[in-house]
């Protein structure tokens, strides 16, 4: 009995997964491209040809140099492990010091296994309108979920006199790609060094107790 109609029957779905792993590896190959060479150092001709593939074949996947910086910032973001800091946002008996704690080692994270290309991202923005909206989002997502996060404790658990948009910034100005950056690479901190204290100063400078 021929296998011909079952070869037909799934060649849709082989085509689909080849596409989404030649997606995969242009995305990577940018990534190493971006990282080397910087954003206006990288061309699409040589992404291509980290990834193997022909130069039509990255427009057709990603449209344009600004459509790869953006797939590789969104791959950056999965890195860190968004579910976890949920869930540990959302532990029964988590405390504000704890949920605290959870955001520093989502940021922690996130700068460790994509702080590259957030610096990237920061670095296209500059001459990029795309990139430079998408970033602004990122930046604006992260400060919605301290909003949140500050406005469901109870009142009197920030220091006093201190607002929630007060909090954020604070939040904002401990907890940056450049603090972890010339702690780790300039201070010879450990990540985890780093985490730690973020949760620690976090607590110190934002609430009234530590829970």
């Amino acid at each position: 009995m021929s296998s011909e109609p079952g070869r037909r029957r799934y060649e849709s779905i082989r085509r689909t997964a080849q596409a989404q792993q030649t997606r995969a590896e242009i995305a990577r190959a940018a990534r190493t491209c971006f990282v080397a060479q910087g954003w206006s150092g990288t061309t699409v001709r040589e992404v291509a040809r980290e990834a193997g593939v022909s130069v039509p074949t990255v427009y057709a996947a990603y449209g344009n140099k600004t459509g790869l910086m953006r797939a590789v910032a969104d791959a950056a973001g999965l890195s860190a492990d968004a579910t976890r800091m949920l869930t540990e946002l959302e532990a029964p008996g988590t405390g504000p010091a704890r949920q605290l704690a959870a955001m520093a080692g989502y940021d922690r994270r996130l700068f460790e296994r994509a702080g590259d290309v957030i610096t990237l991202m920061r670095e296209a923005a500059r001459t990029e309108t795309e990139l430079a909206t998408a970033y602004r989002d990122g930046r604006a997502r992260g400060d919605e979920t301290r909003v949140r996060v500050f406005s469901s404790w109870p009142i009197g658990t920030l220091r006093s006199g201190l607002g929630i948009a007060t909090a954020v910034d604070v939040y904002a100005a401990l907890c940056s790609i450049d603090v972890y950056t010339t702690l780790t690479v300039e201070r010879g901190w450990l990540p985890d060094a780093v985490e730690r204290w973020w949760g620690e100063a976090l607590a110190r400078e934002l609430l009234t107790s530590r829970p």
